[in-house]
């Protein structure tokens, strides 16, 4: 059964990341200039939030706030749904379907951020098992097994 550590071992452990200080003008940068939808909010290496741009639509641009005078930690997310690197894909997709969210940061067993994952990651993942798969059928359904 695929697990979450499957995805990192592929994509990789970066994981962009913000302090809650920072003006939310310098989280949409970092997130335009990454080209991603999220940052983590770290204060020193403890997770604190996260901030998305679903975040700065409703708690910055719809209460007409100023993003450059505006502290991440007032918009981010606090209640951030995690999970493990052992936990299952199928697992991991039910939370971010049944919580309608689009990331998903990866704590080790000591709650340290060791990675993130995103509905993207899971479907590019479940895409290329599908075209192994299509692979294998092919070739043998052509004898070249």
């Amino acid at each position: 059964m695929p697990k979450v550590q499957d995805i990192l071992d592929t994509k990789g452990r970066q994981v962009h990341s913000i302090g809650p200080t920072a003006t939310v003008l310098d989280a949409a940068r970092a997130m335009n200039r990454a080209q991603i939808g999220s940052l983590v909010v770290l204060d020193g290496d403890r997770l604190v939030g996260i901030i998305t741009e679903r975040d700065i639509l409703r708690r910055l641009v719809e209460q007409h706030l100023d993003a450059l005078e505006t502290t991440v930690d007032r918009v981010m997310t606090t209640e951030v749904v995690c999970c493990k690197p052992y936990t299952p894909l199928a697992e991991a997709r039910g939370v971010l379907k049944n919580r309608r969210i689009r990331h998903l940061p990866v704590l080790d067993d000591d709650d340290r951020l060791c990675g993130l994952i995103s509905i993207g990651d899971l479907n590019a993942f479940d895409s290329q098992n599908q075209e192994r798969t299509i692979h294998v059928l092919e070739a043998y359904i052509h004898g070249r097994v």
